[in-house]
């Protein structure tokens, strides 16, 4: 049970950032929101490590990993929270489900493995139909969309090369790196990049914060950037990969209807065409299969019932035990 929760609220968790990023620039710049969620979100971490007692001799032991990890926050973030004023924030996480594909394309250039099969090639041409699609509609609809849709195409580069670059560095050094020690040491070392960023690019410490921008920061920081990263690592290590790729399917999906409910957000047919196809492709791409995914789902009702099962067998020798230990003494 606790692992199904983490799994859908990993899911609620990714569908509802790229909406949380938009509103976090409601009163202040991209720059100034991106720099403050991850003060926040550093500051919390290092207070949990000093409270423990634990030295931070060892984030400079593994500096090299933790600088490779620190791409997927500087300068990955500042693209997002830029291409994120451009487009509509359900469209921003279909683009960014493209993942998988770049990830793949990362993992042949870095680490020399070819995962892409037959199967896997067409359904990336299917989702570059559908990504022309949507750049095709949104050139005619709103040209500054084509900035949104570049930066989060950029995004999605920046954060696999990484990834990748830490699992290579990672399997170089032999070494297991803990999560939270990674999201933290990755803060560490993007802190510099992202303050320079702001300093030239702002540099004006906001006189007004509105509640939206307020909240959506502190949102991102805490349950961003901390807790949904350790639910991920939770259930992906609980999880067979199958069973976690569906997120990419979901998550665009769930993000479209919360963009669409709270933030009024409008989504052309044309749009939604390409972003159908889109998902159809990350379908064709994910390892799983319908059959899989229904015996994993099967597999965790029937361990539900029998759990529950279990239990109401117990409660009901122990009424009986009691009903005996009454007649006894009563007689």
């Amino acid at each position: 049970m606790a692992v199904l929760l983490a799994y859908f609220s990993v899911v609620l968790i990714w569908a509802t950032t790229p909406l949380a990023i938009q509103w976090s620039s409601d009163s202040l710049s991209f720059m100034a929101a991106a720099v403050t969620r991850m003060l926040i979100a550093l500051a919390l971490a290092l207070s949990f490590f000093a409270i423990v007692r634990q030295s931070f001799a060892i984030f400079w032991q593994h500096r090299l990993i933790y600088f490779a990890a620190s791409i997927g926050i500087f300068p990955n973030m500042p693209v997002v929270y830029w291409a994120a004023q451009f487009i509509p924030s359900g469209l921003v996480a279909v683009i960014f489900a493209l993942l998988p594909f770049v990830t793949g394309l990362m993992t042949l250039l870095l680490l020399k493995k070819n995962p892409f099969s037959l199967k896997k090639i067409l359904a990336l041409l299917l989702a570059l139909t559908g990504l022309i699609i949507i750049f095709f509609h949104q050139l005619h609809f709103d040209f500054r969309s084509v900035y949104g849709i570049s930066g989060i195409l950029l995004s999605c580069v920046l954060f696999s090369f990484s990834s990748v670059w830490v699992k290579k560095l990672t399997e170089q050094q032999a070494v297991t790196v803990d999560a939270f020690h990674q999201a933290t040491g990755s803060l560490l070392f993007a802190l510099p990049g992202l303050l320079l960023s702001w300093w030239v690019m702002d540099g004006a410490i906001p006189q007004a914060v509105s509640i939206k921008s307020a909240g959506s920061i502190v949102y991102l920081a805490i349950v961003g950037s901390l807790i949904g990263s350790a639910l991920f690592f939770y259930i992906l290590q609980r999880l067979s990969a199958s069973a976690v790729s569906l997120i990419t399917l979901m998550t665009p999906v769930l993000a479209i209807v919360i963009g669409k409910n709270l933030a009024d957000e409008d989504l052309s047919s044309h749009t939604l065409f390409g972003v159908a196809l889109v998902l159809v492709a990350l379908l064709f791409y994910s390892s799983w299969s319908f059959a899989g995914v229904a015996n994993w789902c099967s597999q965790k009702l029937l361990s539900g019932l029998q759990s529950r099962a279990i239990e109401v067998d117990k409660n009901a020798e122990s009424a009986i035990q009691e009903a005996r230990d009454d007649m006894i003494r009563y007689k």
